[in-house]
């Protein structure tokens, strides 16, 4: 498996463990009950639950593009030194984003996500 595949599999394990923190969040902040109802009238999520919301939908954001990318490239044969490069920026970028946007460090999270960005643009560059 290639290190692009990899880190693939790990981003989304990160996304599901971005999902548990931000359900048990959730729990902490408006109980169980009502989020096993339809949540018709469920409260906005303040505070951390709502950053860990926030910050598990922006991986599921980027873990789209993510995929594609990487999977195109293993697909087309284009993997080198460069995708390789491209998803440990993204990982990497991804995994320090997730704690810093729910502690609430703004400039740092805007920095982080920045990374991960230029990883998904250089495995783009590799594919056209």
């Amino acid at each position: 498996m290639t290190l692009e595949l990899k880190l693939l599999v790990w981003s989304a394990a990160l996304a599901l463990f971005q999902m548990l923190i931000a359900l048990l969040a959730a729990i902490a902040q408006v109980g169980l009950l009502p989020l096993v109802g339809n949540r018709g009238n469920l409260p906005a999520l303040e505070g951390w639950a709502g950053r860990a919301q926030r910050a598990h939908r922006n991986m599921l954001e980027s873990l789209i593009v993510f995929a594609a990318l990487v999977l195109v490239a293993q697909l087309a044969g284009r993997t080198n030194a460069a995708t390789a490069l491209g998803a440990q920026l993204f990982f990497w970028g991804r995994l320090a984003y997730a704690p810093v946007y729910v502690i609430g460090i703004p400039g740092l999270r805007t920095g982080l996500w920045g990374v991960s960005f230029v990883g998904l643009l250089q495995i783009l560059l590799q594919l056209l």
